[in-house]
C-alpha cells in the first residue's frame, strides 16, 4: 500500500556505524536534507548496526561529528536498529507463519565448494545482481524433520526467504514508483534475480533487507533517497513489503561517487573521508562542489 496521499513528506539517512563517511555518504545526506526542505518535509536519522561485530559507538559519534559539520539537522530521536530486533523478529516470525522461510545451513566454504565444482564443469552458476552465487536449494529440500533434528544439534543457521513460494503467495506483478531520473516511472519487480536471500543469521538477528523496510514502515517514510547501488535490492523490498502489509514509499536512487579507479568509495578510502577532508581544510561548501551539488 502506498504512504497516505496528502501526508507530509518524511525523509531518512540510514547510515552503518562500521567506518567513516565519505562524500558518497555526504551525497545522500545532503540530498535527503534539501529534499526534505524543499517539500517541507521531515528528515530523520537511523543507525543501522544490526552487524554488532563491525558497528561501534565511536563510529556512531563520528556519523553525528560529520553531519552536524555538513550543516545537516534530523529529528531526534535516532532510531539504532540493534535497539528494535524485537521488531524484526516479528516480522520473521510472520513470514515463518506464512510458510516461506526456512533454516539453511550450508556455510560459505561449502557454497563456495559448490558453486566452484560446478563451474569447473563449464556450467555457469547462476548470479544476484551483486554478482555473488544464488544459494543452491540443498536446504529448501531437506525434510522438516532432518531441519529439527540439525536444529536440535546446535548447527548454525540462517533463515532464507523462499523467493518462488513468496511470489506465488503474491500472485501478481509488483513495481515501484522511481523518480530517480528526476520524473516519476513504475519499474517492474525483479526478485527472482536474488534467489533466496538472507533474512536472519545466527550472528545478525536480522538482515539488511529485513530490517529496511520495518524500520521504514514504522517510522512512516515516504521518500527513500538511496544510491544506486542498492536499485536493485529494491525488488526484495517491494516484495518484502507486499507480504507483511507495509507501506510502499517512494523510491529515489542517486548516482554514486566515484574513486579514481572507478569504483564505488569505500569508508576505507580516506581521501575521500568526510573527517580527513574537514582537518585538511575543506569546508561544507568545498563539500558540496566536490559532489555536484
Amino acid at each position: 500500500m502506498l504512504a497516505t496521499p496528502g501526508q507530509n513528506p518524511v525523509f531518512r539517512f540510514a547510515p552503518s556505524p562500521n567506518g567513516l563517511l565519505h562524500l558518497g555518504h555526504a551525497l545522500s545526506a545532503i540530498l535527503n536534507h534539501d529534499m526534505a526542505q524543499k517539500s517541507s518535509g521531515r528528515l530523520l536519522l537511523r543507525i543501522e548496526d544490526i552487524d554488532l561485530t563491525r558497528c561501534t559507538p565511536d563510529y556512531e559519534e563520528a556519523i553525528h561529528r560529520d553531519l552536524r559539520w555538513l550543516g545537516l539537522s534530523w529529528e531526534e530521536p535516532v532510531r539504532r536498529q540493534s535497539e528494535h530486533f524485537p521488531d524484526y523478529a516479528a516480522a520473521l516470525e510472520r513470514l515463518a507463519e506464512m510458510d516461506l522461510v526456512y533454516p539453511a545451513f550450508l556455510t560459505r566454504g561449502e557454497v563456495k565448494a559448490r558453486v566452484g565444482a560446478f563451474e569447473a564443469a563449464g556450467r555457469p552458476w547462476p548470479r544476484d545482481p551483486d554478482s555473488s552465487p544464488v544459494y543452491p536449494d540443498d536446504d529448501k529440500r531437506r525434510s522438516n524433520e532432518e531441519r529439527r533434528r540439525l536444529i536440535a544439534a546446535g548447527v548454525r543457521h540462517a533463515w532464507r526467504l523462499d523467493m518462488q513460494k513468496a511470489i506465488a503467495m503474491v500472485g501478481r506483478p509488483l513495481t515501484w514508483r522511481e523518480t530517480g531520473d528526476g520524473s516519476q516511472v513504475m519499474v517492474a519487480v525483479n526478485p527472482t534475480a536474488w534467489g533466496d536471500v538472507i533474512l536472519s543469521r545466527s550472528d545478525a538477528p536480522s538482515s539488511y533487507h529485513l530490517s529496511v523496510v520495518v524500520d521504514d514502515a514504522l517510522q512512516g517514510i515516504t521518500h527513500v533517497v538511496r544510491g544506486l547501488d542498492l536499485y536493485h535490492a529494491t525488488s526484495v523490498h517491494r516484495l518484502l513489503q507486499e507480504l507483511l502489509g507495509l507501506t510502499e514509499p517512494v523510491y529515489h536512487h542517486h548516482r554514486l561517487i566515484l574513486g579514481a579507479d572507478g569504483r564505488k568509495l569505500s569508508k576505507s578510502e580516506q581521501s575521500t573521508g568526510l573527517a580527513a577532508l574537514r582537518q585538511a581544510g575543506a569546508s561544507p561548501a568545498d563539500i558540496r562542489r566536490r559532489i555536484g551539488l
